[in-house]
C-alpha cells in the first residue's frame, strides 16, 4: 500500500479491514465516480470526477467513511477533527454521531470560507462558548485532496486559534500536489484511497 494511504476500519458484521475497504471502494464507484471532462475546484481539468457527497450521504458509505476516520483520530490521539465547508461537513457530522455510539466521542468542527457577517461572526463552527482549540491536537479532514488548498485553509484557521495540526486525512488523494503543499506547512497527508485506485 502507498505511503500515507490507510486501510479502512472493520465493520461490525465481522468483515476485516480489507473487506471494509473493498465495500467502501464499491460504494464510491457506484455513487461518486464519473468519467468525462471536468473543471475541478482547484482549477485543474480532469477526465475523472469524484462527487463524494453521494458516498458520504449514503447510509453504508457514510458509516464506512466515519469508522475509518474515527479509527484514524483515535490512533493519532486527536482531540478534534475539522475541515473546510462544504467538503468536510458531511463526514464530520457522521464522525461525531458514529463515534458517540461506538466508543469515546470524537469532537468535530468546521471552518467557514469566511467569517459570518451576523451573530457571533465566527469562522469556526462547532465549539461551545467554553471550548477552545488552543493547545488541542487537530486532524484536518476533507473529502478529496487535489492541490491541497481547501485542507490548508482549514489548517491555517485552526492554527490561528492555537491548535496543533500535524496530520490531515482525506477519502481520496488525487495526487496533484496536495501532499507536497501540506508537507511544506508541517502536515502529513493521509488518504483512504488514491486516484489511481479507480483507474
Amino acid at each position: 500500500m502507498a505511503d500515507g494511504q490507510l486501510e479502512t476500519a472493520a465493520d461490525p458484521s465481522g468483515f476485516g479491514a480489507s473487506d471494509a475497504r473493498d465495500a467502501l471502494h464499491r460504494v464510491i464507484v457506484e455513487r461518486s465516480f464519473r468519467r468525462g471532462h471536468f473543471i475541478l475546484s482547484s482549477g485543474l481539468e480532469s477526465d475523472l470526477y469524484f462527487n463524494l457527497k453521494a458516498t458520504i450521504m449514503d447510509p453504508r458509505g457514510g458509516l464506512l467513511v466515519a469508522r475509518a476516520f474515527i479509527d484514524f483520530a483515535r490512533e493519532h490521539g486527536a482531540d478534534w477533527m475539522g475541515g473546510l465547508a462544504l467538503g468536510a461537513v458531511p463526514t464530520l457530522g457522521a464522525v461525531a454521531a458514529v463515534s458517540a455510539l461506538e466508543g469515546p466521542p470524537v469532537r468535530t468542527f468546521f471552518v467557514r470560507q469566511a467569517a459570518k457577517s451576523h451573530g457571533t461572526r465566527e469562522r469556526i463552527e462547532g465549539l461551545s462558548p467554553e471550548e477552545t482549540l488552543a493547545g488541542q491536537r487537530v486532524v484536518a479532514v476533507d473529502d478529496v485532496a487535489t492541490k491541497g488548498g481547501s485542507v490548508l485553509q482549514a489548517i491555517l484557521a485552526a492554527r490561528e486559534m492555537g491548535a496543533r495540526v500535524e496530520a490531515a486525512l482525506v477519502i481520496i488523494d488525487r495526487e496533484k500536489g496536495g501532499e507536497a503543499l501540506l508537507r511544506e506547512n508541517g502536515v502529513q497527508l493521509f488518504s483512504l484511497f488514491r486516484e489511481a485506485d479507480f483507474l
